[in-house]
C-alpha cells in the first residue's frame, strides 16, 4: 500500500485497514485527475467517482480539494523520502556526490512518472502559510535529517541552510528543464547537477 499522509493533513486519520485503503484510492484518483483536467478542473465529486467511493467518504477525510491536493503532496514527500533512503543504502560509501545524485535522480524520476506530481509535487501549488511549512523548506529539512547520518554530519542550522539553498536552486532549474521539454532538458539537468556539486563542495568536502 502507498504511504498514507500524515494525520495533520486529514480531517480524520484512517484507523482500520479498509479506511486506509479507501484513502489511498481517493488520493490515487486525485493524482490521476490532476494530470487529466488540472487543478482548476479537479472536484471532490469527480475524485469520488474515479475512486469508486461515496462522496461522503471524500469529505470524511478532506474539507475541500485544496486539502486533498495538500495530502497528495505530503504523500509524495513521504514516498520521495523512502526512495531516497533506499538509494542511499545502495550508494553506501559513495560519498556526498553519490548521495546528491540519488536525491536529484529520484526527484527527476517522480517528476517523470508519478501521477499528479507535475502539478503538486511536494506542495508548490498549494498555499501552506508560515515559512517553516513551505514545501521546499519541508523537503530541505527532510533531506538534512536523511543525509546527515549518511554524511556523518551534525544536522545543524548551517547544514540545513545549505540544503535549503540547494533545494531551492534545484527546484527552479528542474522546473526550467521541464518547461523546455516535457521530459526535462538533459543539458539543463546536467548544468543543475554541476552547479549543486560546485556549491555543496564548499560545505561537504
Amino acid at each position: 500500500m502507498k504511504t498514507v499522509p500524515h494525520a495533520t493533513s486529514l480531517r480524520r486519520a484512517p484507523v482500520q485497514r479498509r479506511s486506509a485503503e479507501r484513502l489511498t484510492r481517493i488520493l490515487d484518483a486525485c493524482a490521476d485527475l490532476l494530470d487529466e483536467v488540472g487543478y482548476d478542473g479537479l472536484s471532490t465529486r469527480a475524485v469520488a467517482q474515479r475512486a469508486g467511493v461515496p462522496i461522503g467518504s471524500v469529505y470524511r477525510f478532506f474539507g475541500n480539494k485544496r486539502a486533498m491536493a495538500d495530502a497528495l503532496a505530503q504523500r509524495n514527500l513521504e514516498l520521495y523520502a523512502e526512495r531516497v533512503t533506499l538509494r542511499l543504502r545502495e550508494a553506501e560509501g559513495g560519498g556526498w556526490r553519490a548521495a546528491m545524485d540519488a536525491v536529484l535522480d529520484e526527484y527527476l524520476a517522480m517528476k517523470r512518472t508519478a501521477p499528479g506530481f507535475s502539478l503538486v509535487d511536494f506542495g508548490n501549488q498549494i498555499p501552506v502559510g508560515a515559512r517553516h511549512a513551505e514545501p521546499n523548506t519541508r523537503v530541505a529539512d527532510r533531506l538534512t535529517d536523511l543525509l546527515s547520518g549518511y554524511l556523518d554530519r551534525t544536522p545543524d542550522e548551517d547544514l540545513r541552510r545549505s540544503f535549503l539553498v540547494a533545494v531551492e536552486t534545484a527546484d527552479t532549474l528542474v522546473h526550467l528543464a521541464f518547461r523546455v521539454t516535457p521530459e526535462g532538458d538533459e543539458r539543463i539537468i546536467d548544468e543543475t547537477r554541476e552547479l549543486l556539486r560546485a556549491y555543496l563542495s564548499r560545505v561537504l568536502d
